[in-house]
């Protein structure tokens, strides 16, 4: 799979422009296949990164509601030690947090060296849903993205590295998934009234997200939209990156500082 197909590199991101129902040129047989490899290779670049203790990896995912985050943790990562890995979420600011600047509750979160660090929803929640609801014009979000590429390059420069996920879905296939959290009962502890509110808003979110990945998407800290309607291939494509990436760091167990020659166990 050519990953960088799914790289934002355009100065002016037009997310009508990408089909969110791509499957690329494989199938559903052949990409589950395949993510079952990944996830053996993902397993063991993560085993070699945490012995290493010298870098670290930042995963950040977006989506719109029901949009598949959790679905991609639980099926991504299924197989890494949970030793290594961490999972945090960013919901609405508290009043401790809001007394702050939008980025020091995500600082502290960032993942130390050796670790992997999962971010479902981000920094970038303090743009686009300000944007969204009207409270925060383009002039200022445009000031905290460039807030955002400073603090990433950062991040970056002391040893993480950094893959930016967009998962995207159809307006018709959140309906779909929207309804069915209604319809099953074991899913409506998912359904939040909320989320229709925030889909009235759709258009409003597609210029937020549109702006946030054409300022931001950087050789160091990337985003991928990665296509969402079928589960199988977002999984397959969010696999293939950070597979790809790990590989490209190359992490190593680190040399033993004795001499296992001399050491005898009884």
């Amino acid at each position: 799979m050519n990953i960088d197909a799914y790289r934002v590199t355009q100065d002016h991101l037009r997310l009508k422009d990408l089909d969110p129902r791509d499957r690329g040129s494989t199938d559903k047989a052949a990409a589950a296949q395949r993510t079952t490899e990944l996830q053996e290779r993902l397993s063991g670049l993560q085993e070699r990164l945490y012995a290493e203790q010298q870098r670290s990896l930042l995963v950040i995912l977006q989506a719109r509601d029901a949009g598949g985050k959790d679905g991609t943790v639980k099926h991504v990562f299924s197989g890494v030690n949970p030793q290594g890995v961490s999972v945090v979420s960013f919901k609405a600011p508290t009043a401790e947090e809001r007394a702050h600047d939008f980025l020091w509750r995500v600082h502290a979160r960032t993942p130390g060296r050796g670790l992997i660090t999962i971010f479902n929803r981000s920094q970038y929640e303090d743009v686009l849903v300000p944007m969204a609801h009207g409270t925060l014009d383009e002039e200022a979000a445009r000031r905290r993205l460039k807030h955002i590429r400073a603090f990433e390059e950062l991040l970056a420069d002391e040893g993480t590295r950094i893959l930016k996920f967009y998962l995207h879905i159809s307006r018709d296939e959140q309906r779909e998934r929207l309804q069915a959290r209604l319809d099953e009962p074991d899913k409506r502890w998912k359904f939040n009234p909320a989320d229709l509110e925030e889909r009235a808003r759709w258009d409003e979110y597609t210029r937020a997200y549109e702006l946030c990945l054409s300022e931001t998407s950087r050789k160091h800290a990337p985003w991928f939209v990665v296509p969402s309607d079928r589960k199988w291939f977002r999984n397959l494509v969010v696999s293939e990156a950070i597979v790809a990436a790990l590989e490209d760091m190359n992490p190593r167990f680190p040399e033993a500082t004795f001499d296992p020659a001399q050491v005898r166990v009884e």
